[in-house]
Order: structure tokens, then sequence, then C-alpha cells
């Protein structure tokens, strides 16, 4: 089908206004890779960098050498596995309960999970709870308090109601029992959505501080980025209290400190994503109109 002018017009209007907000999106992690990848002695006038002003390593060297970093590193990859485990597990059974209509007080169930949604205990209590648990300076401090979340039960919820619910009466006239249904034929079936939540989990415990903030009083407890944002506001005295060499701390100033920092700390949760993306492209699509 031939286009007119106008529409010829339109799409390359289109496709220059999409590859402009592309170049914006990326830039500032480009400028970041390339910052870390720069000479100290370079990048003390600032300046936009399409390549590397000095190629140089040392502060990815430093940054390794960090022993803050690499606590903060273990600390984080625990409660972020952890809480991805346990969270998408405990989303999933939530779900699936009150996504059948035999539940009695469904919908009251639901109508509390909801009010979460909207009003909570406030930090006070959440401190004192976490507290009278004897969970201060743990890692079920860190996983525990935001293990479920509403929104991802209702998410959840919204795709275990599309399972015919044929599949499950047919096992259950084979002899299965509701933890057999759910174990054996819906999860097998619910991999999309298991990915989708599993990586918005994921995502909201790697780039978690405020736990940190409120439940942990030792330093080695600290998340990776409460670490991050303890260089990033106070580096100077961050890389002298971190263990980093004489010999490196010559070579690298805050700025480079900081733009590997945060590189080293980005790139486990994307190397994740690409294994993920089919099922997540699937699972993102949950509750749109289908033909």
């Amino acid at each position: 089908m031939r286009l007119t002018t106008g529409e010829k017009v339109f799409s390359v209007l289109n496709y220059l206004f999409f590859i402009v907000v592309m170049l914006l999106m990326i830039y500032p992690f480009w400028y970041m890779i390339m910052g870390s990848f720069s000479d100290s002695a370079y990048v003390a006038d600032g300046g936009f960098f399409l390549t590397p002003a000095g190629f140089s390593l040392a502060a990815y060297k430093a940054v390794l050498q960090n022993v803050s970093i690499l606590s903060g590193f273990k600390v984080t990859v625990i409660s972020t596995v952890g809480g991805t485990v346990i969270g998408t597990f405990l989303t999933a059974t939530t779900a699936y309960a009150i996504s059948k209509k035999r539940l009695r007080g469904r919908m009251i169930f639901s109508f509390l999970i909801l009010f979460t949604m909207l009003f909570s205990g406030g930090l006070i209590p959440s401190y004192l709870l976490v507290k009278e648990l004897n969970m201060i300076d743990t890692y079920w401090a860190l996983i525990l308090p935001s293990a479920i979340g509403a929104w991802n039960i209702f998410v959840m919820q919204s795709f275990f109601r599309g399972i015919p619910e044929e599949l499950e009466e047919a096992a259950k006239i084979d002899g299965a029992n509701d933890l057999t249904v759910f174990f054996r034929i819906v999860l097998p079936l619910s991999k999309a959505v298991l990915a989708t939540i599993g990586l918005f989990i994921a995502v909201w415990y790697w780039n978690d501080f405020f736990s940190s903030v409120l439940y942990v009083t030792e330093k080695d407890m600290w998340q990776l980025q409460m670490v991050l944002k303890d260089l990033i506001s106070n580096t100077s005295n961050a890389i002298a209290q971190a263990g980093i060499s004489i010999s490196y701390q010559g070579d690298v100033n805050e700025f480079t400190i900081k733009m590997a920092s945060i590189i080293v700390s980005s790139i486990p949760i994307l190397a994740v994503y690409p294994f993920l993306q089919k099922h997540f492209v699937k699972g993102a699509l949950i509750g749109s109109v289908k033909g």
C-alpha cells in the first residue's frame, strides 16, 4: 500500500522523535560508562564524554578493592535472592487463594490487601515491629518487610483467573489436591507472570537502601545502594575509610569513583534482564485487551 506524502512526512518525523528520545535516555548511562573509564587528570573540567578522556581502569580497581562495596554486594545479593524467592512464593500463593470464588471471605481478604495500598502503619510502627521480632541488623529485616506487595498480588491474581478451571477440575478428578494442582499445574503454566513479578521484586530489593536506614546500625550490613549513597555524598571520606590503597587514590578522583561505583552496581541486574525478557514482555501484557 502506497503512503501519501503526509504519511511519509509523519513517519519520518515520528522516527526522528523517537531517535532523539532514545539518545536522551541512553546518553546519561553512556556518560557514566565513559566517565568511569576516563583518566582522573582529564575529567576535572567535566564536559561531554562520547569517548573516555584518557583511558584508565584505576577507578574500577579502586572500587573492586573497596571493602564496603564488596560487603554491600554480598548483603544485597543475599537479600535480593532471598527476597525474590520468598516474595514470589508468598505473592503466588496469596494471589492463587484469592482468585478462587470458593474461598470463604475472599472479598474481605481482597479488601484488606487493597487497604495496604492506600494506608500503612508508618515508619515508627514498622521499626518497632522489626525490633520486637529481634530482626535489627539481620538479613530478615532487609527481606521480610518488603517481601509481599498488594499490587503484585492483584497482577498475579488477574493471571490466575485466566487459567481454565477445567484443568484443575480434571486434575482433581484424577485425585490431585489443591497443593498438587497449584505446584504441578498452575505454576508451570505461570512462568510469564512469575518471571515478571520476580523481576519487579528483584529490582526493588536491588535498589533498596531505605531498609538499611531503618533497620541496620552495623555498617557491615549495609546494602549496596546505601554504600553507594555514602560514596556519592561523601566520596573523599568514603575512599579513605574503605581500604583503598594509596597507590589507587592518586589515580582516581571523586568523579571517576562515583561513575565506576554506579556502573558496577548496575551490571548484575542488567545481566539478569536478557534471560527474563521473553517472559517479562509476555507477563507485562497481563490485563490487556485480547483478541
